[in-house]
């Protein structure tokens, strides 16, 4: 296979757009599948079936057919059946198989509810990933990789080296594992350990065990023939004890065979000159007037004075420590005295959506939150708003500050992760060389915060330096074409090492 141009590959993961999402994983997961298709691969996405989510929104998704394909498993003292459902993601020729199983995964949410992790997430992405070598074999896929995404499937390139290897269909296979936050791990208890269906002489420092737990994103970190992370800085940071969340040493170990991979966006979503999301159409040629009508019919939808002569900033994310709204409600008194307005969409921590309603209700001409999420509404913050923030403790690699720079909208941004490789801190340099897209700042504190964001209050009231940031940012190329080519070379050293691992007989 290391001499064919076209890889059968199987990416695996535990959601993806249009069938779920909690976060970037499903944008990433379905956009690199889509891009490995138009290279000319043969690529299958295989998720969960969360039956109840995909039915709530039927008008919404591709129409999704039964293969008739019958299969069960013996996990946690009982054999367990299940289904596989198929459909093709629109406008591309990428099989997914839906893995229907209505115990494990008719669930009103992905992970949790009520704030709390389901009590059997090991059973059901143990499930998921013996579950997705089963349909390998018998869909007779002979994937040349398997692509592994989080914690989630990280017991299958376990499951390849030992369980399946050298078993028909598998002769060649590779596994590659990709890494989109290690604050996320699989770490449960080590009675668990007879769920993967892995041996117990794996539970071990080598392995699988992190401190007497079943870890199982170490489990794909350890076994996986190469390791991907989505950004160059990230996979830097990972490898430090500050980044690697109790896993750099052996993230500095397996070094060798980590890359970042910066992200791409589905250009195609995200495209404020077709984006059927918002109410007016512009590009890079033509910014000015479909952008003032996008921050216009923004303000009168989230109730908010229609005003140009102000900058608006805009957020959509998890409400949490880790996107730095500790940082944003320590200086948010410092903000308002300043004429703006500041927007939020998302759900998190309650101390968080507590003090954004008090907020916005102490300042009603200038702080607007929805609590919850809208997908409509997350696009024409976008395409409404002067700036974004993302002022992240840790960003692995980050979405939205990519769909900012299309959107002609400044990114305000942390110099952390996939931010630090992907905005250029506007400065007296910058401005002059024609290569400053956002504002940058270093330091994890609130006053570092406010004062990059008067940085770019500052420059918004000189209107033509400001044209030129946001017409830097839209002219640069963040699709997956990019991306998908850095993955394959990836692959194909994952091929190799695969290959020589079995000449010298540890296969």
């Amino acid at each position: 296979m290391l001499c064919s141009d076209k890889l059968r590959i199987v990416l695996a993961a535990s959601e993806a757009v249009p069938f779920s999402k909690t976060g970037g994983l499903a944008d990433v997961s379905t956009a690199l599948a889509k891009a490995l298709d138009a290279m000319g691969h043969d690529v299958t996405l295989v998720v969960p079936d969360y039956r109840l989510l995909r039915l709530a929104r039927p008008e919404q998704l591709p129409v999704v057919s039964d293969t008739g394909l019958r299969f069960g498993l013996s996990i946690n003292g009982k054999y367990v059946t299940a289904g596989v459902n198929w459909t093709a993601l629109p406008g591309s020729g990428v099989k997914v198989l839906l893995i229907s199983q209505a115990d494990y995964f008719d669930r009103p949410q992905l992970y949790m509810e009520n704030g709390q992790g389901y009590l059997d997430n090991c059973e059901r992405y143990c499930f998921l990933s013996r579950a997705v070598m089963i349909i390998c074999q018998q869909m007779v896929l002979r994937p040349d990789i398997i692509h592994c995404n989080d914690w989630q499937t990280g017991l299958i390139p376990a499951l390849l080296h030992s369980v399946y290897s050298g078993r028909p269909g598998f002769e060649n296979a590779a596994s590659v594992m990709t890494l989109h936050n290690m604050a996320y791990q699989g770490r449960f208890w080590h009675w668990d350990m007879p769920l993967t269906g892995m041996e117990w002489k794996y539970f071990s420092l080598n392995h699988m065990e992190m401190w007497g737990d079943v870890n199982l994103l170490k489990t794909g970190i350890s076994f996986a023939d190469q390791i991907t992370t989505v950004s160059p800085t990230y996979a830097r940071e990972i490898c430090t004890r500050e980044g690697g969340e109790g896993l750099d040493g052996l993230l500095s170990y397996r070094r060798r065979d980590l890359v970042g991979i910066l992200n791409g966006i589905d250009a195609d979503v995200w495209n404020p000159s077709s984006d059927p999301l918002i109410p007016a159409h512009y590009s890079v040629e033509d910014i000015t007037t479909g952008k003032a009508i996008c921050k216009a019919r923004l303000q009168t939808r989230l109730g908010l004075p229609q005003r140009d002569d102000i900058p608006m900033f805009g957020m959509v994310s998890r409400m949490s420590d880790q996107k730095g709204f500790d940082l944003l409600a320590a200086c948010a008194s410092r903000l308002l005295l300043h004429d703006i307005q500041m927007v939020f969409l998302g759900t998190g921590e309650p101390r968080y959506e507590s003090y954004l309603k008090h907020l916005a209700a102490n300042h009603p001409s200038n702080v607007a939150i929805l609590v919850g999420f809208d997908e409509s509404l997350a696009h024409q913050i976008e395409a409404g708003s002067d700036a974004f923030l993302m002022p992240s403790r840790f960003e692995p690699c980050g979405l939205n500050q990519m769909y900012s720079l299309r959107y002609g909208t400044l990114p305000i941004v942390r110099k952390v992760g996939g931010l630090a490789d992907s905005v250029i801190d506007t400065n007296s340099e910058t401005l002059a060389n024609n290569t400053a897209t956002g504002f940058v700042f270093d330091s994890y504190d609130s006053t570092a915060l406010a004062e990059t964001i008067e940085r770019a209050i500052d420059l918004y009231h000189q209107p033509d330096d400001w044209r030129r940031v946001v017409k830097n940012g839209m002219s640069l190329d963040w699709s997956w074409e990019s991306s998908a080519r850095h993955y394959i070379e990836v692959y194909r050293r994952a091929l190799e090492r695969r290959l020589q691992r079995t000449l010298d007989g540890r296969e």
